[in-house]
């Protein structure tokens, strides 16, 4: 697809609306196991939990190859076979109530094209605005990347170690039957979460793939337990690599330094996965 089609794509959108329900709380909870937050009418949901809301509902005619709906239906027809979350910024106004009934319009701001060693790249930068009856606030943009498919031999791109100290970390290994919860509880059908010959033949990955949002979830938990008492109201997250569910995978914070943390993720090589910052007041 040129570019001036792919352009033509800016600024397409979509609305969808969902409640915020103690039960689908529950789920959350359960999938992390972690106890279960407060769920009465009011309280508030936990940073990086609404990405378990507003599914995409596709019919099984309309999935793609890989497990997501198809591409041409809200996103452009991008032919480049491996898609995967790039980056994400969340910005919390007033956070999402249980009992809350919430709509989310979300809008394609840009589509660009670009070339990096491993090949062609094109990126996508979505926002989504949720508006809650209660006053409920936030908006988001994330940018999902499609690459080429792995080429035989290809050489890996170098690590890349984290620059800082933490003070805090914490291991901890995901399975299988929590990445198939997730996905179940985001309707998320992507083969690479649940599907390992999948992840391994077509993809060229030695495991099922972490989702982004679970990872960015854990290190939005791990901010909030650097500053107990503090209320997230921004989030931005980088994805350097994948973490797979074959091994470890570490989560590392700094001290606050006023309202600002400093977090990552590594795989079990110590090399960084996920780069991010949070802003609490």
């Amino acid at each position: 697809m040129s570019n001036s089609a792919l352009a033509g794509w800016i600024g397409k959108t979509r609305s969808t609306r969902d409640q915020i329900t103690a039960e689908q709380i529950n789920k959350i909870a359960a999938t992390f196991d972690c106890p279960a937050p407060p769920s009465d009418n009011g309280a508030y949901l936990p940073p990086g939990w609404h990405w378990a809301f507003f599914a995409e509902i596709t019919s099984i005619s309309g999935i793609g190859r890989d497990g997501h709906q198809a591409l041409g239906e809200f996103l452009p027809p991008i032919t480049l076979p491996r898609r995967m979350w790039a980056s994400g910024d969340l910005q919390i106004g007033k956070p999402l109530t249980v009992g809350e009934t919430v709509e989310k319009t979300s809008t394609i701001l840009a589509v660009e094209e670009k070339s990096a060693r491993s090949g062609k790249l094109v990126f996508v930068r979505v926002g989504h605005q949720f508006n809650g009856d209660k006053g409920g606030d936030m908006h988001e943009e994330h940018a999902i990347v499609y690459r080429e498919a792995p080429a035989p031999g290809a050489t890996a791109p170098a690590p890349v170690m984290p620059a800082l100290k933490a003070t805090i970390s914490h291991t901890m290994k995901a399975s299988t039957v929590q990445l198939f919860r997730y996905s179940a509880i985001t309707f998320n059908s992507h083969r690479i979460h649940y599907d390992v010959d999948f992840c391994r033949d077509e993809e060229g990955y030695d495991g099922l793939i972490i989702h982004g949002p679970l990872t960015a979830t854990l290190l939005m938990d791990l901010a909030q337990k650097q500053a107990p008492g503090k209320r997230l109201k921004r989030f931005t997250f980088r994805t350097v690599s994948p973490l797979t569910h074959a091994h470890e995978f570490s989560l590392h914070a700094t001290k606050p330094d006023g309202e600002n943390i400093s977090l990552w993720a590594c795989n079990h090589r110590g090399e960084l996965a996920m780069m991010a910052e949070a802003q609490l007041d």
